[in-house]
């Protein structure tokens, strides 16, 4: 009788520790999701530039190789970050996005860009078109007229190492003229007339990429300097922040 006993509470007590050890095991793999989820960034990168870029006409392969290795999800805020590689803009704080990646790859081939160049950014946000574009030329000047959204980009860029990126607090519609003139310029906001600082600090055979118009509601513009002038053509419709700052009043 007394066997019967302990050999029921033998079972019960293996039950017991059955049931703790799985417990057990499904509390540890649930303390490490961000590991899982960043490890499939990578593959989460390759689908972005197979899906949302290349089979839209994207075809420069240093451009693709930039987007391949350039990690975007750097470039997120932190609740953001699951979201990194989906097919859309994602705020990164004082009413600013990160552009959709087909945008930023679209812009990217449009300038043509060289190891040799040196180019202008306006419009810094997160820091990640910047990135892209260190990957391709020799020098990336980025100015940024909200000074956090400046010094967050410089931290980001700075701590992956990309050294060849200057960024700048300022005004963008000003441009940057003691490092003029540029191979090209791209700017990621919207003015509602191209900037005649921007145009003046274009080198003659430069080439500018630009969205024009009313809020949010634009038309994307390629620019090419040619004996001081310059030839413009509508690209692609396409939904900016507005710029900002002094130069946007005159």
């Amino acid at each position: 009788m007394r066997s019967g006993v302990f050999s029921r509470l033998r079972c019960v007590l293996l039950l017991v520790m059955r049931f703790l050890w799985i417990a057990a095991v499904l509390v540890c793999m649930g303390c490490h999701p961000a590991q899982t989820q960043v490890a499939d960034f990578p593959a989460q990168r390759e689908r972005m530039v197979k899906e949302q870029i290349v089979m839209r006409g994207v075809v420069e392969e240093r451009v693709l190789a930039a987007m391949r290795k350039v990690p975007r999800e750097e470039f997120v805020p932190a609740e953001f970050r699951a979201e990194s590689y989906t097919d859309r803009p994602l705020p990164i704080g004082y009413d600013q996005t990160i552009s959709q990646p087909f945008i930023v790859a679209f812009m990217t081939e449009e300038l043509r860009p060289q190891p040799i160049d040196r180019v202008l950014e306006i419009g810094t946000g997160s820091g990640y078109q910047a990135a892209i574009l260190a990957e391709l030329v020799a020098e990336v000047y980025s100015i940024e007229i909200i000074e956090p959204l400046a010094k967050n980009a410089e931290a980001t860029l700075q701590r992956l190492g990309y050294k060849n990126v200057h960024v700048k607090a300022g005004d963008g519609y000003k441009g940057w003229p003691e490092h003029a003139p540029f191979d090209s310029i791209i700017v990621t906001c919207a003015p509602e007339r191209v900037p005649q600082p921007l145009i003046d600090q274009l080198k003659e055979g430069g080439r500018m990429i630009i969205p024009v118009g009313a809020k949010f509601a634009q038309e994307l513009y390629l620019l090419e300097k040619k004996n001081g002038r310059l030839e413009q053509s509508a690209v692609l419709p396409v939904r900016f922040v507005p710029m900002a700052g002094e130069g946007t009043e005159r």
